[in-house]
């Protein structure tokens, strides 16, 4: 399994209303690197839900539902979406400047491109966030 991190504006499309909806379709995504992340994701991965701008913390846990198919919102064949399905709600949310300060997590790319929609977190990265959300 492999782990993601996908960023979204609370005022767009927060953690909450994907608990409330139970799944959505992620979409409208036009990064050429963002969009090779999510041709990568397999079903079943493991996904932070990180509210960027407002906020600035990962809320949530969410898996990969569908893997990439065609963008809906677009008839350019070139871009990609994945269905996404809420988890849980993390313990405690995991904040940008916590992060920051975690020197375990100095190499994340939220840390280094934190423009980039959709982002990979490795296995260490994962343990690391969870353990400071206070989750097993």
């Amino acid at each position: 399994m492999a782990y993601w991190l996908v960023k979204s504006e609370p005022s767009v499309y927060s953690w909450d209303q994907l608990v409330k909806e139970g799944s959505t379709c992620w979409s409208g995504i036009r990064n050429y690197a963002a969009r090779l992340h999510l041709k990568n994701m397999k079903k079943g991965d493991g996904i932070f839900f990180y509210h960027s701008n407002e906020g600035m913390e990962i809320a949530g846990i969410a898996k990969v539902e569908r893997e990439y198919f065609k963008d809906p919102t677009t008839d350019d064949e070139r871009w990609v979406a994945v269905d996404i399905k809420a988890v849980r709600q993390l313990k405690k949310p995991v904040t940008l400047e916590q992060i920051k300060k975690n020197k375990q997590l100095s190499g994340m790319v939220l840390v280094n491109n934190s423009r980039l929609s959709v982002q990979p977190v490795s296995n260490k990265e994962w343990t690391s966030i969870l353990k400071i959300a206070g989750e097993k």
